[in-house]
């Protein structure tokens, strides 16, 4: 029976959250305690950078190229005619090309993280007089 009184009076203190006075003593007293934590928030950021794509005139020398071989192969009667022709039409056919590059931005969400300290509750406690013997007891609110 004695410890459910004094839990009732622990449960009334805390509720209320008051310090009583009677002859200057402290008959009660509610306390609440903190702790730091440390809590990893994401913040999420989109990075841009540029990328250049296509400009190859690599097919534009090749067709160049088989076309003036099948036509260096067809003037004169040299063997190396159409290996002379190839060189010259992948020349021609790379300083015609109208093959350009394109400058494209690219964008995508990169996520970091801010560390930050906070204070939390941790839990309160309550101390109390009752017949002359003081009591302490930890509780969550």
């Amino acid at each position: 029976m004695k410890g459910i009184q004094i839990l009732g009076i622990a449960m009334i203190l805390s509720v209320l959250g008051f310090e009583a006075h009677a002859d200057g003593r402290t008959y009660g007293e509610v306390q609440d305690h903190y702790v730091n934590k440390v809590v990893d928030e994401p913040h999420v950021t989109t990075v841009c950078s540029d990328r250049v794509i296509g400009g190859d005139k690599t097919g534009d020398t090749l067709m160049g190229a088989i076309i003036g071989g099948i036509i260096g192969n067809q003037i004169g009667d040299s063997k190396n005619n159409g290996a002379a022709g190839a060189v010259i039409g992948g020349m021609i056919g790379h300083s015609n090309s109208d093959a350009e590059g394109k400058v494209v931005q690219e964008c995508r969400k990169v996520t970091t993280y801010n560390r930050v300290y906070r204070e939390a509750y941790s839990h309160s406690t309550v101390t109390f007089v009752h017949n002359g013997r003081e009591y302490r007891l930890r509780f969550q609110r």
